[in-house]
């Protein structure tokens, strides 16, 4: 959210939360039909549904193994990792740490995981040690939590944004299979990471 968004709704909530408190105050006249319809957005906005309880019930330790293709046709290298998840403000949001290995190098990643109970969609970010950038992507699950999410990043070679699809499935109840594409050398759609999530005991 932009910041100059962030502080309006801000400044909003805290404007009708006064409204609310003044009401009270048999002296101060009761909050106007449009203020307690906002009032009520907001608290609904806020407040953690089913979605939010079906991220929380993915927190946990994972082992992880993660495919990387690094050229089409070419094939993937696999490397071991580890994932912590974990729930934050008050169960609306989930928090991936990732512990892994890149090309040889030593891999660190945190991802952030949510739904908009606005936008109807889930939403994640992704920040990593290979880059100073962000992954900002949105998307939508199904009852059983198969995703497909879009995502964008600015590329480091053109400099220009890069779209990729995200797709993630449970094919048990502790294994769940995260795949990723983004465009090849034509253009064309490949495959380019598969993480697999076993869930620890």
């Amino acid at each position: 959210m932009h910041r100059t968004t962030l502080l309006s709704v801000v400044v909003s909530v805290g404007l009708l939360a006064a409204s609310a408190a003044c009401a009270q105050d048999k002296k101060a006249p009761a909050m106007t039909p449009e203020m307690q319809a906002q009032m009520e957005a907001y608290q609904k906005a806020g407040t953690p549904g089913i979605e939010h309880g079906k991220l929380a019930a993915m927190a946990g330790n994972y082992d992880l193994t993660v495919k990387s293709w690094y050229a089409p046709g070419a094939p993937p290298s696999s490397d071991p990792g580890t994932a912590t998840r974990r729930m934050i403000l008050g169960n609306r949001v989930l928090v991936e740490e990732v512990t892994s290995s890149m090309m040889g190098q030593p891999f660190t990643g945190q991802g952030l995981h949510g739904f908009d109970n606005v936008t109807g969609k889930y939403w994640a970010t992704w920040n990593d040690s290979m880059s100073t950038g962000v992954m900002l992507s949105e998307g939508t699950c199904d009852a059983q939590l198969a995703c497909t999410y879009t995502g964008a990043h600015h590329d480091p070679v053109t400099k220009k944004p890069q779209t990729s699809r995200m797709t993630s499935r449970w094919t048990d109840k502790s294994t769940e299979v995260f795949e990723m594409y983004g465009p090849g050398p034509d253009g064309k759609e490949v495959k380019m990471m598969e993480i697999t999530y076993k869930k620890r005991p």
